[in-house]
């Protein structure tokens, strides 16, 4: 696996990481944790250092598991946990009092001393993000944090956040589909020599090319209530899958493959998650996958961000991104 530096760190990290999510119950179908944690060991022999989870992914059992599968391996990952969200997506809250109280529950949970990258979740808007970051800063100089981050926050927050505790990595989902902070998060990101950190390359498994029908989706998937997965919207995304597997096929690699170069080539560190082997092993060898400027141009042509049909989240979860 080739490695790279995170920005604003001492740190280096594999070129794709791992985002464990989908190990927890409630988010896409059912989980089983001997599997998941199988998935972590395999990810770690092949070279995949960074582990991403928070502490919201199953109301704690995310970091739970990822510290049961760690016993005996802390020294292979990098880990990142993030905060923000109480019990079952309730809140935001990034009172001081509230970072140092999730750190600690988070330290516990995941049974380690430290914690690589410590995220923000989401931006609260209620309280200035200089207090946040302050208090996350604090966390470092304690010894309990090595470096810092944010998720889904705008270019001005993260200037600011910036300017009272350098920022190492900003977590957005990015992918052919999802390309909004494009226009301005990205060359912020690029100014202050910060990691852009792609969750979702895959667009949440659309881009794999696996779904052909909402039906697809089991019952209790979050998916069926995101818009880019209902009615007319699922049907013309699936067009546009077609296209980019045609492309995929000429190039010897899977669609899955073809996104997740695609994020790196745009200097991306992509974190697609899944809690399956299988999946592991093919998103790996994205990062073999070397695209031409001609590829890269044919692909915008099939698939241009204004193409996909419908938001990437909820107007609820839309709200909360990009402050």
């Amino acid at each position: 696996m080739r490695t790279r530096s995170l920005g604003n760190s001492d740190i280096t990290v594999s070129s794709i990481g791992l985002g464990l999510m989908g190990m927890s119950p409630g988010v896409y179908g059912s989980v089983n944790d001997d599997d998941s944690i199988k998935t972590i060991h395999r990810a770690l022999e092949l070279g995949v250092t960074l582990l991403d989870t928070a502490d919201t992914y199953g109301n704690g059992h995310n970091e739970e598991l990822l510290g049961k599968a760690l016993k005996g391996r802390r020294e292979q990952a990098i880990v990142a946990t993030k905060f923000t969200f109480g019990p079952n997506w309730e809140f935001i809250g990034g009172h001081p009092d509230y970072v140092r109280k999730a750190i600690d529950e988070s330290l516990r949970r995941l049974q380690l001393d430290y914690i690589d990258i410590y995220y923000q979740h989401r931006v609260d808007p209620s309280v200035p993000i200089e207090e946040t970051v302050g208090a996350m800063s604090e966390l470092v100089k304690a010894g309990k944090v090595r470096h810092l981050g944010l998720s889904e926050a705008g270019a001005s927050t993260i200037r600011r956040a910036n300017s009272v505790h350098p920022i190492s990595a900003v977590q957005t989902e990015y992918s052919l589909w999802s390309r909004d902070v494009e226009t301005e998060v990205i060359p912020t990101l690029n100014e202050l020599g910060i990691t852009l950190v792609a969750y979702s390359p895959l667009s949440r498994g659309f881009i794999s090319g696996e779904l052909r029908t909402f039906e697809d989706l089991a019952t209790d998937d979050l998916r069926r209530w995101m818009p880019r997965f209902q009615g007319e919207n699922f049907q013309k995304n699936v067009e546009i899958v077609d296209k980019i597997k045609e492309i995929a096929q000429e190039k010897n690699c899977t669609p899955s493959q073809l996104a997740i170069a695609w994020t790196i080539v745009n200097g991306a560190l992509p974190i697609p998650g899944t809690k399956r082997i299988k999946y592991l092993e093919e998103n790996v060898t994205a990062a073999d996958v070397l695209l031409t400027k001609e590829d890269l141009e044919r692909i915008e042509a099939v698939s241009p961000k204004i193409a996909v049909a419908g938001e990437r989240m909820t107007a609820e979860g839309m709200s909360a991104v990009n402050l």
